[in-house]
């Protein structure tokens, strides 16, 4: 499951960053990061394992480490602060993706969703308006999630009424 995570965020294209700048907000990096912050901290616990995971995740996608990484988070971290909504990102990443990876970083957000092994309904609603707003239909969300909590060690059942 972890190598399809990554080869889906290696397709995100590079964005405006030259590397040694912040990332720019119209980049799809941050967009995805800001939407992996965004559903981290929905329950309003930020667990040490999501986090870790969201790290790993922009690391071996991006090869950045050390300052970059730092600046990626940071920029992803502080997007999701100043976002009043998810089209911000979803309209980016809409741009940049498409249906295959759209599906994907569904994929992706339940990943990190399913680190901790807990699902809450928070993170569930905002992972079904993400697909929603970019074009991924209810039937590969939910596939997208049995896969993601078939991988995921201790992982909840799921929710009832959404399969």
């Amino acid at each position: 499951m972890f190598d399809r995570v990554v080869a889906f965020l290696k397709k995100l294209p590079a964005g405006s960053s030259d590397g040694e700048s912040s990332p720019d907000k119209d980049d799809p990096r941050v967009a995805a990061a800001a939407l992996m912050y965004h559903v981290m901290d929905a329950d309003g616990v930020r667990h040490d394992v999501e986090w870790e995971r969201m790290k790993q995740l922009l690391t071996e996608s991006y090869g950045v480490t050390g300052e970059a990484l730092d600046r990626l988070v940071a920029a992803g971290g502080e997007a999701d602060e100043d976002a009043v909504d998810l089209f911000t990102f979803t309209s980016v990443l809409k741009r940049h993706l498409d249906p295959e990876a759209r599906v994907e970083f569904i994929g992706v957000m339940w990943e990190i969703v399913f680190a901790d092994g807990e699902l809450h309904e928070l993170e569930d609603n905002i992972v079904w308006r993400v697909a929603e707003l970019i074009g991924v239909d209810r039937r590969d969300r939910v596939l997208e999630r049995q896969k993601a909590q078939r991988d995921a060690p201790d992982a909840p059942d799921a929710p009832a009424g959404d399969d």
